[in-house]
């Protein structure tokens, strides 16, 4: 685990480097729960924050060919939490309706309606998928 420099709020960003296979899903879910134990989030928070790791690390398997995936979190506000997935893809991350039926295809939805907003940025070396959930301080502007 790396930590970035604090920032305006003061509160640093924290990263890990995980192989991009399922099987590393549970050391970003363990990390994003240290992370917001950390900072004192709620349950709602934390549990928001590993199904959101969860799904974007999903994507970046399912969708990419990534050796190693890096997982990031910051405190862009008191109100907010930001996790990010990076992978090596420059394909954009989409939105899709999924057939009833369906055992896969509803990451992303699952990942917009928890997050009040979520996005990719585009890189030389791939891109950052990710999203933003409100803290309780957000949630009550």
């Amino acid at each position: 685990m790396t930590v970035a420099q604090p920032n305006a709020i003061g509160s640093p960003g924290y990263a890990a480097e995980v192989p991009c296979v399922r099987d590393s899903v549970g050391l970003a879910r363990a990390f994003i729960s240290q992370v917001l134990a950390v900072w004192g989030m709620d349950d709602d928070v934390t549990g928001w924050g590993k199904i959101i790791v969860t799904e974007l690390l999903a994507n970046a398997v399912e969708h990419t060919e990534t050796p190693v995936s890096r997982i990031h979190i910051e405190r862009p506000s008191n109100g907010a939490v930001r996790i990010g997935v990076s992978d090596r893809s420059h394909d954009a991350p989409h939105l899709k309706t999924a057939d009833l039926n369906a055992e896969s295809g509803r990451g992303l939805s699952l990942v917009a309606a928890m997050s009040s907003q979520w996005g990719y940025d585009m890189h030389s070396w791939g891109k950052d998928t990710w999203a933003v959930v409100e803290t309780p301080e957000g949630r009550e502007r």
